[in-house]
């Protein structure tokens, strides 16, 4: 079944559990003390029944979003994850909107996201997040925040899916990533991913370091993936910032719910 069709199967499934859309419990803001001793800050909203899976989402840019409050932030609140988390959950899902942790208030960088410090923050999540309701947790991640999904994936034994969304996959000669992974993403180690994982570009993603093109690149090195799949969006607003920020074809303005569908349905139709 192609994703246009799991949509119609997973709306079919909310309606008929009376789940469409499913309401929200209140978000509250949850701080975590990591192994590492590092606090992990993230907003945790629940829909007002069981969730069927949840989703840990990873800003872009520098990931700091420096949360004060479950509402209140100092950046990324207009990033195509952190606008959109309401529609994951009124589509049945739990929520974990990660910032940066405390020693990384200032940004994270690709080596730090790729890190072990990083991906041990991330394990103290999912279990954090597996205590309130053994269900799936899927790692959904969207321009640098791909980094953090994929390094997540690779890392975890604890992790039951990925989705990468407006993947880095090339990088400029003056970063500090460039010598190791000239092709971002794709240069990890994606061939240690195992668990379902899901690929979304706007066919017309107008940033450098992103093309829609090196979907199938990222697709052909996940050869462990237990499945992948690859979705091309198309359409949308107009352009309202630059072609690599979030208020663009690379940050799906305008086809936000079509976006949040197609990953919803992965997630519903490849449970763990």
């Amino acid at each position: 079944m192609n994703w246009a069709g799991r949509l119609v199967a997973v709306g079919a499934v909310l309606l008929a559990a009376g789940n469409a859309p499913a309401q929200a419990q209140a978000a509250r803001l949850v701080s975590l003390d990591t192994p590492r001793g590092a606090k992990q800050a993230f907003i945790l909203i629940r829909p007002s029944g069981p969730p069927a899976a949840w989703a840990v989402l990873f800003a872009g840019g520098d990931g700091a979003l420096g949360l004060t409050s479950a509402s209140s932030m100092t950046w990324g609140a207009g990033n195509f994850l952190v606008r959109s988390r309401m529609m994951f959950v009124g589509r049945g899902l739990g929520v974990a909107v990660a910032d940066a942790p405390s020693d990384h208030q200032d940004g994270m960088s690709g080596v730090f996201r790729m890190g072990r410090a990083h991906t041990s923050d991330i394990e103290a999540i999912a279990a954090h997040l597996k205590k309130d309701a053994d269900v799936p947790v899927w790692l959904i991640g969207t321009s640098m925040g791909t980094f953090s999904a994929a390094a997540g994936a690779i890392a975890s034994g604890g992790i039951d899916g990925l989705v990468l969304t407006s993947t880095i996959t090339r990088t400029r000669p003056d970063w500090k990533i460039a010598a190791t992974h000239r092709d971002g993403v794709a240069s990890m180690a994606l061939g240690r991913v195992t668990v379902p994982t899901l690929i979304v570009s706007h066919r017309k993603d107008g940033c450098e370091f992103t093309p829609s093109s090196d979907a199938a690149k990222l697709k052909d090195r996940l050869v462990k993936a237990r499945k992948v799949e690859v979705v091309l969006l198309d359409g949308g607003s107009p352009p309202q910032s630059e072609p690599c920020e979030a208020k663009a074809q690379h940050g799906f303005l305008g086809i936000e719910r079509q976006a949040v569908d197609a990953i919803t349905a992965f997630i519903m139709t490849n449970p763990k």
